[in-house]
């Protein structure tokens, strides 16, 4: 693979506008293209500050249903990404009319890890923002349960990030 494809072929890499990330653009939400994953959907990434307003308007545009939002490492002292991906669900009699889009939020791990919760948008963010939170330490703000779902309350650390140490034991308390 030369150099130039390895670098097209990064999902942070940009790409020509699609249809979306032109709607974006117009409706004054700025917006960065990526590389369409390997079925061709499209790929945006977001600035953790305008999350909320793009994905208002998706839900305007049609997208009416978070299919899955999560989180993951891209390594040791690069990003972490919380990314969604939405459908519309009005029509699924025929499968084409199916349409999705999926938004990237990327995080330098040594700043802020904050953006807005989806709550308000979308109710089924709940438990997925929540995972995210418990795996990655990626805060959502004004989510209205913000505890730890998988982990224990008094865990330290965020167990599914790339860097993270295994402590040697985990103390029980309480347990009896």
């Amino acid at each position: 693979m030369e150099k130039d494809d390895l670098a097209k072929s990064s999902d942070t890499s940009i790409e020509k506008e699609g249809f979306i990330s032109q709607s974006l653009s117009k409706d004054g939400i700025p917006n960065q293209p990526l590389s369409d994953d390997h079925i061709g959907i499209e790929n945006i990434s977001v600035e953790p500050n305008k999350l909320f307003d793009a994905v208002s308007a998706l839900r305007n545009y049609g997208f009416n249903y978070l299919q899955c939002q999560g989180g993951y490492d891209e390594g040791p002292g690069k990003n972490l990404v919380s990314f969604y991906h939405f459908i519309t669900v009005d029509d699924l009699q025929k499968i084409e009319n199916i349409k999705e889009v999926r938004l990237k939020v990327f995080l330098k791990r040594d700043s802020d890890l904050s953006i807005p919760s989806l709550y308000k948008i979308f109710k089924g963010s709940d438990w997925q923002e929540r995972e995210t939170f418990d795996m990655y330490g990626i805060n959502f703000i004004d989510h209205p349960n913000p505890k730890r779902l998988l982990m224990p309350e008094d865990w330290r650390g965020w167990p599914l990030r790339k860097d993270y140490i295994q402590p040697d034991f985990y103390e029980l308390q309480d347990a009896y």
